[in-house]
């Protein structure tokens, strides 16, 4: 009895030990809908885990929900792109190793018809004005994603709330958003690595990009161990380094869809 006792014993402590090793080798990510439906996450993190051994576990969400979960301690870093955001996520003490990672674009898409008639302004300002005037239907996210912020900037800066008839917030992803956008003939903007990754499947076309201000800047942020001890930030930073080094960032460059690059990377040139 004495020797069974014993051998239970270590039988726990070695299962338990095993699912330690487990966690050790996960790496808990949150990211926006845009890296997830692009495509470009399932392209890079089987190369990563082949390289490193970490597996990544997906938490794909809007930026300001990816950075909540920073914030609480739920994930080990973050993958985001709204910037001012990210910066008081790091100024709060909440996220440390800020790093540019990749950039795309937003573009805004709209329906064959162009009720609006905006298709080829190189203006996003102008072209949202327009949409308003002429009160045709817009789909918002809705979702403080950072695609939903840098709408909302971009509204701010003609000096139009968003709140006029025709003014749709759904709170939804990228996709949903999309496909709603679709089926009622509406306006939206999406970054461009969705809108390519769903183009085929939608009734709507490109009718405003090339503006700057519809740059779309991606950084990663390691959640901050001073404040949870518990994250996996060993884990984390590996994947970071991973991101930011020149093989991965090769392969940033290299993903297409359709034949099109989805997005430039950045940390090249740091």
């Amino acid at each position: 009895m004495k020797f069974l006792k014993t051998t239970l014993v270590i039988l726990s402590l070695a299962s338990a030990s095993a699912v330690q090793a487990a966690e050790d080798m996960t790496i808990r990510l949150a990211t926006t809908t845009s890296t997830y439906h692009s495509g470009l996450l399932d392209y890079l993190l089987p190369v990563f885990k082949k390289d490193t051994g970490y597996s990544v576990e997906v938490l794909a969400a809007g930026t300001g929900k990816s950075l909540r979960m920073g914030q609480n301690g739920d994930v080990d870093l973050v993958m985001t792109h709204a910037p001012k955001a990210e910066a008081n996520f790091v100024e709060e003490g909440y996220g440390v190793l800020p790093r540019k990672l990749m950039h795309n674009d937003f573009v805004v898409v709209g329906p064959d018809t162009d009720p609006a008639k905006i298709a080829g302004n190189k203006d996003v300002a102008d072209a949202l004005t327009k949409i308003a005037s002429y009160n045709a239907t817009f789909v918002s996210r809705g979702d403080d994603s950072g695609t939903h912020k840098k709408e909302l900037n971009l509204w701010a800066q003609t000096s139009i709330e968003p709140n006029f008839g025709g003014y749709k917030a759904v709170g939804q992803g990228m996709g949903p958003t999309l496909n709603m956008a679709s089926e009622l003939q509406a306006y939206t903007m999406t970054d461009r690595g969705t809108w390519l990754a769903y183009q085929n499947k939608l009734d709507l076309k490109i009718v405003v990009e090339g503006d700057k201000r519809l740059f779309n800047p991606y950084q990663v942020i390691l959640v901050n161990p001073s404040r949870y001890p518990d994250v996996n930030y060993q884990g984390a930073k590996s994947f970071s380094d991973w991101l930011v080094n020149p093989k991965a960032q090769t392969m940033i460059n290299n993903y297409k869809r359709h034949g099109e690059q989805l997005f430039v990377a950045d940390a090249i040139a740091q």
